[in-house]
């Protein structure tokens, strides 16, 4: 598999056959917390003949975190979202992407977000899948951090071997159950993800400052904004989706930027990879005809 050296460490990548249209902007995916590119195949491989993709395993996660391993121990580490961000237009750059729509998950929609804001020149449009926020509850932020932090110190190597955890993992925060391959992969990602990455992605991204930021940042991208949701996500519910997507001028327009997926939990991509391909291509035509 490709890698690339982004600030000092090396990024795990994909990137597709190009496609007969050169025209087409190439299909960039973000992958979420305590993920990595994999659970992007199946959509890619409903897209690829029509858009070159490309996936990438951030830094910290997937083999990202285990071949990166070449930072200057002397400077501090930076997992702010916008700090992502620039190691996606970093990657863009190298890769010579000029023009790309970029698909997040959950936190990688956030980085999305935050990319379109960095490189507009680049970055056409956006689809953030289970993604939103924008509202700071402290106590539930504060129970959440909690509990994020427990979870990624708890973490011995020898989970992986615990029998039924991959199908454990195969029912966590879906509507759907997933093929056991699914959660045996979860498994593999939640005990590989770097400790530090993995606490920094999920501290300096949940404070106060850099919730109210998002809405902020949203209302002021002039690109097309969407929104994929599922019915019955209980990690990032509903409101809290329809909430940041109404900062963009989309969600005012009579068919609005929000699209619910019934039956989907919050990982939408594996969940329901069909339904999510045919929205990604009606969103995408649109602009394609413009």
């Amino acid at each position: 598999m490709p890698s690339i050296k982004i600030l000092e460490t090396l990024h795990t990548y994909e990137l597709t056959a190009p496609v007969a249209n050169s025209q087409l902007p190439v299909l960039v995916f973000v992958h979420g917390w305590l993920l990595s590119r994999h659970y992007w195949q199946p959509l890619v491989q409903l897209l690829q003949s029509d858009y070159q993709c490309l996936l990438y395993d951030a830094r910290g996660f997937g083999d990202s975190a285990t071949i990166g391993t070449n930072h200057h121990e002397n400077q501090p580490r930076n997992y702010s979202l916008n700090a992502y961000a620039q190691d996606l237009e970093c990657l863009l750059k190298d890769l010579d992407i000029k023009q790309a729509w970029i698909i997040g998950h959950s936190l990688g929609g956030s980085v999305a977000l935050w990319t379109a804001d960095l490189c507009p020149e680049i970055v056409k449009g956006v689809i953030c899948l289970n993604t939103g926020g924008g509202i700071y509850l402290k106590e539930e932020f504060e129970r959440f951090r909690n509990a994020g932090k427990q979870l990624v110190k708890l973490r011995p190597h020898w989970l992986r071997y615990v029998p039924f955890l991959s199908f454990l993992f195969s029912r966590m925060m879906v509507a759907r159950p997933l093929e056991l391959r699914w959660g045996r992969q979860r498994v593999i990602d939640f005990i590989q993800a770097d400790e530090q990455a993995a606490l920094g992605a999920l501290l300096e991204s949940t404070t106060e400052t850099e919730v109210h930021l998002l809405p902020q940042l949203v209302s002021r991208l002039s690109q097309p904004v969407y929104f994929i949701a599922g019915e019955k996500d209980q990690v990032m519910e509903l409101k809290y989706v329809h909430h940041l997507a109404s900062f963009h001028r989309l969600f005012a327009t009579h068919e609005s930027n929000v699209f619910e997926i019934p039956n989907c939990g919050h990982l939408v991509m594996i969940e329901c990879p069909e339904e999510v391909a045919s929205i990604a291509r009606k969103i995408l035509n649109k602009y394609r005809e413009q």
